[in-house]
Parts: structure tokens; C-alpha cells; sequence
């Protein structure tokens, strides 16, 4: 886990120059939670059977007590039978409380056998706990390894994108077009004081030819001669 703690601590400056290098402690991530989760199954799979066998030791040990407490009855039994003979009473009770004997270690073994493996469950267990616990905390750094991966691609592409334009030729560039449309505009500027400044040669002959004036002039002495008249 210490190189994925390390690889967090790289800064975002650092990022972009690993960033190709990201992938195998992705994939390596990924496989130790593929293991993990192959160890949680042998564990979860080793759980069943040894709990399994702890609770068949715990059922053999009941059996054989109560197995031996049986032969214990039948040897009182048989010394109180009164059709037998104390030869044959002293034989068979004693082939009864060996019997007995036999059960009780039997017994005892399924205590030991019992106990040895609730013992294994507890351990069992507490590694399943802790197995589950590295799965879960792998898969949030894995998780969190991914998204920096993916921070630190962008800013790289970026990066690249951003070393590889030529901002002196875009500069000029700019500089070329607007002295074009300085240009234009100047152009446009000079066409129009043209424009405004000619006449066409029907213009001038209609300037010449203008008799509004004289007309007027006409009128007006008409108009006298016509009051003087009347008069």
C-alpha cells in the first residue's frame, strides 16, 4: 500500500509528469483487490467448514455423554439383577463402566475438538473482517487513484495543447487582419468624399440650364403691369 500512498502525495505539478506511468499502480491496484477478494472466499468457504465441524464436535460430545450415562445406568442395572450371579454382575457391569470410560473420552476429544475449532472461528472471522475492510479501503483508493489519473490526462492534454500553439504567429496574424480592415475602412471612407464631391455631366448641364430665377422675374413685372392697369 505505501506505493499508492506515495503517488497520492505526488502534487499536481508532479502530476502530469507521471501521469503515463499511472497505469500500472491502477493495475496493480486491481489485481491485489482481485486477490483480495479470492482470499475473502477461501476464508468465507474455510468459515463454513471449520464451523461445520465445530458444531459436530459440540453434537458428538453431547452424544457421548449421554451415550456414557446410559452404560452407567445399565452397569447399576445389571448389579442389581437379581437372576445373575455376583461373578457374572461384577463382569458385565465392569464391561458396562468401560464402555462408560470410552464414551467420556470420546466425549472429552469432541470438548478438545469443539473448542479447538471455535477457537478457528474467532480467528477466521476476525480476518474476514479485516480482509473486508483492506477490500474496502483499496477500492476507495483505487477510486481515487483513477480520478486523478484522469485530472492529471486532462491538464496534460492541456498542457501539450497549450505548449504546441504558436502564439507569435497567431499574434501577427491578428495584426495582418486588422490592418486589413484598416484598410477596408479607409477605402470605404475615400469612395464615399467621392461620391459626395461628383457630379454627373447632366447635373452640370441642368445647373446651366436652370431658368427659375428669369421666370420668377417675369412674373413679377407682369404682375405690376397688371395692378397699374386696373388702377
Amino acid at each position: 500500500m505505501n506505493i499508492f500512498k506515495r503517488l497520492f502525495r505526488i502534487g499536481e505539478a508532479e502530476a502530469n509528469s507521471v501521469v503515463d506511468n499511472m497505469e500500472d499502480p491502477i493495475k496493480l491496484t486491481e489485481q491485489g483487490i482481485r486477490d483480495l477478494k479470492n482470499d475473502l472466499t477461501k476464508s468465507l468457504e474455510a468459515l463454513a467448514q471449520v464451523k461445520a465441524s465445530s458444531i459436530m464436535s459440540r453434537n458428538d460430545e453431547k452424544k457421548h455423554l449421554n451415550q456414557a450415562t446410559i452404560f452407567e445406568e445399565k452397569a447399576i442395572a445389571i448389579l442389581k439383577n437379581k437372576d445373575l450371579d455376583d461373578a457374572a454382575k461384577d463382569n458385565l457391569a465392569q464391561q458396562a463402566l468401560i464402555k462408560k470410560g470410552e464414551l467420556e473420552k470420546m466425549a472429552q476429544n469432541a470438548n478438545e475438538e469443539h473448542e479447538r475449532t471455535s477457537k478457528a472461528v474467532v480467528e477466521i472471522e476476525t480476518n474476514i473482517a479485516k480482509l473486508k475492510s483492506n477490500i474496502s479501503k483499496w477500492e476507495s483508493e483505487l477510486r481515487t487513484l483513477k480520478s486523478r489519473v484522469k485530472v492529471s490526462k486532462a491538464q496534460s492534454s492541456l498542457n501539450k495543447q497549450m505548449a504546441g500553439m504558436d502564439s507569435n504567429g497567431t499574434v501577427e496574424m491578428l495584426k495582418r487582419m486588422q490592418q486589413k480592415v484598416e484598410e477596408e475602412e479607409a477605402k470605404a471612407e475615400a469612395y464615399g468624399d467621392i461620391a459626395n464631391n461628383s457630379t454627373s455631366v447632366e447635373d452640370e448641364i441642368d445647373k446651366a440650364a436652370d431658368l427659375t430665377s428669369s421666370k420668377a422675374e417675369s412674373e413679377l413685372e407682369a404682375l405690376k403691369k397688371k395692378i397699374a392697369n386696373n388702377s
